[in-house]
């Protein structure tokens, strides 16, 4: 029995959502001990191979990756790479699950972006959910305690980054296949952190202090022999995340895709507990709920609205 458009699209959406999480996971594992754009590389590298090795013959060749939007594809790696290494910096020194939810606000983005950028009506409730859902990220942020860190600002600007690709990602579907995109997105990376690389790869800029800054500027190592199935498995999941996920707004509307990409939140949740023995405090829960409730709220008034 074949499946319908929309349920391959939901399939795919909550199979990206697993990819994702789980590949985060495998970065945060990282972060101790290898530089940012040399985890980026090495994952990327392990992606485009399977790529090229595996997918794009199955489907028909290298011919996937002809486009006439080359630009656009290099706007879209653009915005990608920056919301990957925003959030993964972030995870150096926050809980996995908290840097997920704040990071969910990219649905209220995309929102406002669509005011600004494209004209388009926004009433008063979805401006109120918007409200809310800031709200809860100030709550996770926590500004003016002890307990703030500007750290805490980067998931914030990874949704930014994540909200204007994914907008990219509805305009560009009508042309461009999701391996396309995929393989386009690869390049992206591979290009960022190979020069990121050699102006950062010695280590020169590395302050020594463990956090953000030594995971983006520290040395370039040969990886140890127990770190590679890590790596292969950040590879893994970034193919396969990346492919599901444009495949899903490719195949139904956003407005059954968005709130099933929720499933990434308990699912980062539990990866931090099962795997780094972190749990959110009941602040950090007010405002994971928040941020989720206002996310699916605007997603359903959308839908309500079309």
């Amino acid at each position: 029995m074949a499946l319908s458009a929309a349920r391959i699209g939901a399939l795919c959406a909550i199979g990206a959502s697993v990819g994702f999480t789980i590949g985060d996971t495998a970065v945060k594992a990282l972060s101790d001990g290898y530089a940012l754009h040399q985890v980026i590389l090495i994952r990327a590298t392990v992606s485009m191979t399977i790529m090229l090795a595996v997918l794009m013959p199955l489907i028909g060749g290298l011919r996937q990756i002809r486009t006439r939007r080359p630009g656009l594809h290099l706007m879209r790696g653009g915005l990608l790479v920056m919301a990957n290494m925003c959030f993964h910096l972030s995870l150096t020194v926050m809980p996995i699950g908290e840097a997920t939810a704040i990071f969910f606000v990219g649905p209220l983005i995309i929102a406002v972006f669509s005011v600004v950028f494209l004209g388009e009506y926004v009433g008063p409730r979805r401006w109120a959910a918007i409200a809310v859902g800031l709200v809860g990220v100030v709550i996770m942020i926590r500004p003016g305690t002890d307990a703030f860190t500007p750290v805490a600002l980067l998931p914030l600007l990874a949704a930014v980054g994540y909200a204007g690709m994914h907008t990219m990602t509805r305009r560009m579907g009508v042309t461009e296949s999701a391996l396309t995109m995929a393989f386009y997105m690869q390049v992206a990376f591979i290009s960022v952190s190979l020069t990121m690389g050699l102006s950062l790869g010695d280590g020169r800029l590395d302050p020594g202090s463990g956090g953000p800054m030594s995971f983006l500027t520290r040395a370039w190592v040969w990886p140890a022999l127990e770190d590679w199935p890590i790596f292969l498995l950040a590879g893994v999941c970034s193919v396969t995340g990346a492919v599901l996920i444009t495949q899903a707004y490719r195949k139904c509307e956003a407005a059954l895709v968005a709130p099933l990409e929720y499933v990434a939140l308990p699912l980062a949740i539990l990866w931090g507990l099962l795997i780094f023995g972190e749990w959110p405090d009941a602040l950090a829960w007010t405002g994971i709920v928040l941020i989720m409730g206002a996310g699916l709220y605007m997603i359903w008034r959308e839908t309500r609205a079309s």
